[in-house]
């Protein structure tokens, strides 16, 4: 890759060979995958741009698509939990094929459904995950796989996103791990009022950075 502060470029993700956009910047600390929400893609402007902000703190990011055009056309897919944590563990075994990326601790971003998908993708392949941020997201979704994950997770949730405030501390009581809820005040589901997304990247980034910091002791 250019020795450039941050380099980025396609790439193709697993078998189904799945568009991503992988940002890697000198020196990095860790790589973030993201597992985007139902009828979003790797080309989401709120994930790109919490990538961008982590980027700048030296952490590699793979934003790629949980679907092909073809299965995405098909609603259930969107909400197929097995199916997207599949192509979560996936991209994991991509990441690690990649010499670049081999060595660096792995954590996972997940929005909406995606967040589901990650934390199953965790408890699934418990080794290799070091920590897990939810963004407005559907932990409920991983069900009775939630006891099952060891990395440390982060619930962030909008101050008026009301229902789904009740299902993450729902899914909290569920995890066994280390975990977190916080509340963004007066953001809703998308977190698309002034400087509430700013208040995500700012919690993903310190979630991210100090769990990384801790796995190269």
């Amino acid at each position: 890759m250019p020795d450039t502060a941050e380099a980025k470029r396609i790439v193709a993700v697993g078998n189904k060979r799945l568009e991503g956009i992988l940002r890697l910047p000198s020196d990095p600390i860790g790589l973030v995958i993201f597992a985007h929400g139902a009828g979003s893609s790797h080309l989401s402007p709120r994930n790109n741009r919490v990538a961008e902000a982590l980027g700048q703190r030296r952490i590699a990011t793979l934003l790629f698509d949980l679907l092909t055009i073809e299965e995405a056309a098909d609603r259930a897919n969107v909400f197929d939990i097995p199916l997207l944590s599949a192509r979560m563990i996936e991209a994991l075994g991509w990441a690690q094929d990649q010499p670049a990326l081999s060595a660096l601790p792995i954590g996972l971003f997940g929005s909406s459904t995606g967040a589901a998908a990650a934390l199953v993708a965790a408890a699934r392949a418990p080794e290799q995950i070091n920590s897990v941020v939810s963004r407005g997201g559907r932990p409920d979704m991983a069900g009775d796989e939630l006891a099952q994950v060891r990395a440390p997770v982060l619930l962030v949730v909008g101050g008026l996103d009301y229902t789904v405030i009740e299902l993450n501390e729902a899914a909290a009581e569920k995890l066994t791990c280390e975990q977190r809820l916080e509340i963004v005040p007066g953001a809703t589901h998308l977190f698309e009022e002034p400087g509430t997304l700013d208040q995500v990247v700012e919690l993903a980034g310190d979630w991210f950075a100090t769990h990384f910091a801790a796995a190269k002791g």
